[in-house]
């Protein structure tokens, strides 16, 4: 037994440092891009498409999404060599958002914690930061009306989108539950763990704060206290998980934007998300949508939100299957632009790998 467990160490060493030099090989012919391109090192079209042809061509037994955060690191670590990137979220450390922004771009990349969504706008729109990771919608409780709002007035488009499965956990320096008394998280996350807190910590007092990190501050000064957040939060904040995976709905999932100065170039699956408004007359939202289905553009998201600028008026963000410069998606938008009184391209990008 001893011999043939050394057997297979010796035939894992050897494969350690075939990586290694293959690795290493593929490094410095990023290098090589970077000399040649002269221009910006993140090329989202381009990490989509590695991305997509590996999970094509994997045999097993590692999962799409296992060889997917290999390959975002890998990626990572080849863009350091290349330039600078730097990437804003929503802080402070220890947040979902702050996982998107590893999940996407890996763990590299300079990474800026911002107290608020605005903060995070202004940071690429000062150009302070190349990138910036903003919530836009959970599957459980819906939009984010302040990134929706934003996103009606930045120069800033779209070029990303990160979908994050949200982990629930109750986290804490209690010995037990039932010495809990107050369950401090964000306010969306305390939506999304409704039933189980009901049925768990009834009598638990429920405050809502900023954001899950803060969250976690505040339960690690208070021993009758617990905290819900994300198992990064836990161990930044070095508390005991109490209970994993307590959210009410098991797909729970966040989607984020990517926001930079430049849009992305085709990938082969792709999404382009606009902003439009119409006269408020009868069939007007009908008509507005119809050169989306006569160009058999499929529409994959429908929110309004107040336009703000009169009474009952409204403002219509809409998601789309492809790419502006696919032939029919662009002649769906050249006719959008006739009948709409209001039309903001937020951008083209790659749709999300799960």
């Amino acid at each position: 037994m001893t011999d043939k467990l050394k057997s297979i160490r010796s035939q894992i060493d050897a494969l350690d440092e075939r990586l290694v030099k293959l690795l290493s090989a593929r490094a410095r012919l990023a290098q090589r891009i970077g000399k040649i391109k002269q221009g910006a090192v993140y090329r989202p079209e381009r990490e989509a498409q590695v991305q997509r042809r590996i999970a094509g061509i994997n045999p097993g037994p590692l999962s799409d999404r296992a060889l997917a955060r290999v390959f975002t690191e890998v990626m990572s670590a080849c863009r350091a060599l290349e330039d600078a990137l730097t990437v804003a979220y929503l802080g402070p450390q220890g947040t979902f958002s702050q996982e998107a922004a590893l999940k996407h771009f890996g763990g590299m990349v300079p990474a800026v914690p911002c107290g608020s969504i605005d903060e995070v706008f202004r940071q690429v729109e000062s150009g302070a930061v190349g990138y910036g990771v903003v919530p836009v919608e959970n599957s459980t409780e819906g939009a984010i009306g302040r990134t929706l709002d934003l996103l009606l007035t930045t120069p800033a488009r779209v070029c990303g989108e990160v979908m994050l499965p949200v982990r629930q956990c109750l986290m804490g320096k209690a010995r037990k539950r039932a010495d809990i008394r107050k369950v401090y998280s964000h306010t969306q996350s305390l939506a999304q763990c409704q039933k189980w807190l009901a049925r768990h910590l009834p009598h638990a007092e429920q405050i809502a704060v900023v954001s899950n990190a803060e969250a976690a501050r505040c339960a690690a000064g208070d021993r009758r206290a617990a905290a819900i957040g994300s198992k990064t939060a836990a161990a930044l904040y070095e508390l005991q998980l109490l209970a994993r995976d307590i959210e009410d709905e098991a797909t729970n999932t966040t989607r984020f934007l990517v926001i930079a100065e430049h849009g992305a170039a085709p990938s082969g699956k792709d999404k382009t998300s606009l902003i439009l408004s119409t006269r408020n007359t009868p069939g007007a939202i009908h008509d507005l949508l119809t050169p989306l289905a006569a160009n058999r553009v499929s529409m994959t998201r429908l929110e309004s939100r107040p336009a703000r600028t009169g009474l009952w008026e409204y403002v219509f963000y809409v998601d789309i299957d492809g790419h502006a410069q696919n032939a029919n998606v662009a002649k769906a938008l050249a006719e959008l632009e006739r009948k709409a009184s209001f039309l903001k391209n937020l951008g083209s990008y790659p749709a999300a790998i799960p």
